[in-house]
């Protein structure tokens, strides 16, 4: 059986790097993609949100004739702040990685997945679009933006055998929560239907079906972790 290639971006923190070690312990060979350097075999550092920054990478991975199976984009970045005090350099820089680095990432890399012959594309949301959470306006429209590119960009690439979908979790004990306060985080678990916080294991699980065979026929979803 060949061992099927997968990016991940946002790779070396957080949900991107549990599911780098996750991935790479069930089998799958793992690019890595982050901003930090790695002294590590197929990491690649880049700034997801510069066009050529991403399209060097893939010129890469191209020479070296990689086949690529799936994407996952992981790289995220928020701000606790209402929008009226949100600085306009913050703004830019959520819309920046969150949206504009899901869409380079995303149309630079899928020819590779092409050249497979298919494959699955995983984007991250948050159920903060959901409950429209106060406190995190710039954040929820980037991740909004996030879900209705992948709802489109999934019809665009469904001929070619590839599927896109956005996993929107919880709260989970990651960097991402910095800056909230456990009442802040209890009031959006209250609003779930699984009354708890996300493990970065419960999403690993959940990527790890969303790249399996079984997931062949869904497509242009968003998943909400713990539900809404």
């Amino acid at each position: 059986m060949i061992m099927q290639t997968i990016i991940v971006t946002g790779a070396t923190s957080g949900i991107g790097l549990e599911i780098k070690q996750y991935l790479r312990t069930s089998g799958y060979k793992v690019i890595s993609i982050s901003r930090r350097e790695l002294d590590e075999p197929n990491h690649f550092s880049c700034d997801i949100s510069c066009f050529n920054s991403v399209k060097d990478v893939y010129t890469q991975l191209l020479k070296s004739r990689e086949r690529v199976y799936g994407l996952i984009n992981c790289a995220g970045i928020a701000s606790m702040n209402l929008a009226l005090t949100t600085p306009d350099s913050v703004t830019q820089k959520i819309i920046a990685v969150n949206l504009v680095g899901t869409i380079f990432s995303s149309q630079i890399f899928a020819p590779l997945l092409i050249r497979n012959g298919g494959g699955r594309i995983i984007n991250f949301s948050t159920i903060a679009v959901h409950i429209g959470l106060a406190g995190e306006s710039v954040y929820v429209a980037s991740k909004s933006g996030v879900e209705g590119f992948s709802r489109s960009f999934a019809n665009e690439v469904s001929k070619f055998g590839i599927t896109v979908n956005c996993i929107a979790p919880g709260p989970i004990k990651t960097n991402l929560l910095k800056g909230i306060t456990n009442q802040q985080i209890k009031n959006i678990v209250d609003r779930q239907i699984i009354k708890r916080i996300m493990s970065p294991s419960d999403v690993s699980q959940l990527v790890s079906l969303l790249l399996s065979a079984s997931s062949e026929n869904l497509t242009g979803q968003v998943l909400n972790l713990g539900g809404v």
